[in-house]
């Protein structure tokens, strides 16, 4: 019988024997320098949750054109290849496992907030809803961006190929390619962001997902499919996204990339759309499942239900591990979980970073 507690210890394929079924999931946290390079302060956090079964990072630029906020971190000069490797070297010390989440922004993004000052490029020139964020404190509107040419999408994959290379440069166990929650990939896949009517746009399924196919397998050309994850969140309407039928578009796009041997698929559950029962049957490889997104903070009960229902392998956490830095060791305690400093979650600093007491003493 199958051990469904997320305190067991799995093997997971190509990721090896994790000490348990708990990934902390990727959360933009702005704890870079103008330049992207990360601050000193963000190795010392990451080797905090060292204890989760796997660590996937914020997202990380793979070039500046694909920046889409301030201070968000990148993966494209010598500087930020040194600076996450004294992360990923204060991980592995700690005992741990760490994956770079890759996020082109495509239209989530605003000159003010960008080291190029440019317009954003997107599949569509579709304004996103709401604000950016400037360096000034400022919210500017967000603006119109500018329709990727065929010249420019092959420079985006290009773009993810390089910063995957620099990924393992930087001492990253792999990488995991952020097809979610509005990005880039997102765009291309969804509906209302993607209106092209060439061969990456509205001709057909195979069309909508072929950016998506592109870029995973020139990644996985580049630096194995052994270390390469995939996140998505199928009919995830975040900032203004809309899919009318997620179900043929993913099936299709799990069918192309099954069988390259992928060391994980990171999925989001929907609503509307019950993306992780839905997509289980079609993928062979190991699932992370998220089931907290738009919607209460997971729990354990919630996490282990999913485990024992069959839709995942593992279970991603991600504002639990805001807080709660050894949330593993929490959950096997039972103890309380700690609550979010909400103020500063997209400062700069250690305050509300990596200041929140450890088990033991905030049990003394």
């Amino acid at each position: 019988m199958t051990n469904t507690s997320l305190l067991a210890p799995y093997s997971a394929g190509h990721l090896g024997l994790l000490p348990n079924r708990i990934v902390m999931a990727p959360m933009t946290r702005a704890r870079a320098a103008e330049d992207g390079t990360p601050l000193p302060v963000v190795a010392d956090h990451y080797a905090q949750r060292a204890s989760a079964g796997l660590i996937v990072t914020e997202g990380i630029w793979p070039s500046s054109r694909g920046q889409s906020g301030w201070r968000f971190p990148g993966l494209e000069t010598a500087a930020h290849i040194e600076g996450w490797r004294h992360v990923t070297d204060a991980v592995h010390a700690a005992g741990g496992r760490i994956y770079a989440q890759l996020m082109h922004g495509g239209r989530n993004g605003h000159p003010l907030a960008r080291i190029d000052g440019d317009l954003p490029l997107a599949p569509s020139a579709v304004t996103p809803p709401g604000h950016a964020h400037g360096p000034d404190g400022s919210k500017p509107d967000y603006l119109a961006p500018r329709e990727m040419s065929l010249d420019d999408i092959r420079t985006a994959v290009q773009g993810f190929v390089d910063a995957a290379r620099n990924a393992i440069e930087a001492g990253f166990d792999g990488v995991e390619l952020h097809g979610a929650n509005s990005y880039l990939i997102h765009q291309f896949l969804a509906d209302n962001t993607n209106l092209r009517d060439d061969a990456y746009g509205r001709g057909s399924i195979a069309d909508r997902i072929r950016f998506a196919v592109e870029v995973v397998r020139a990644v996985a050309d580049a630096i194995g499919a052994r270390r390469l994850g995939l996140r998505l969140s199928p009919g995830n309407p975040q900032f203004g996204m809309y899919e009318a039928d997620p179900g043929p578009v993913y099936r299709a796009l799990l069918d192309e990339i099954d069988g390259l041997g992928l060391a994980y698929l990171h999925l989001t559950d929907n609503d509307t759309y019950p993306a992780l029962a839905d997509l289980r049957p079609r993928w062979h490889g190991v699932l992370i499942g998220n089931v907290g997104e738009n919607g209460d903070p997971t729990t354990r009960e919630a996490g282990e239900a999913v485990l024992a229902s069959g839709r995942a392998d593992l279970v991603s956490y991600g504002r639990a591990f805001i807080s709660n830095a050894d949330l593993p060791e929490r959950f096997a305690a039972g103890a309380a979980l700690q609550d979010i400093d909400e103020a500063h979650l997209y400062t700069h600093g250690a305050e509300g970073y990596t200041d929140y007491p450890a088990l033991a003493r905030a049990s003394a």
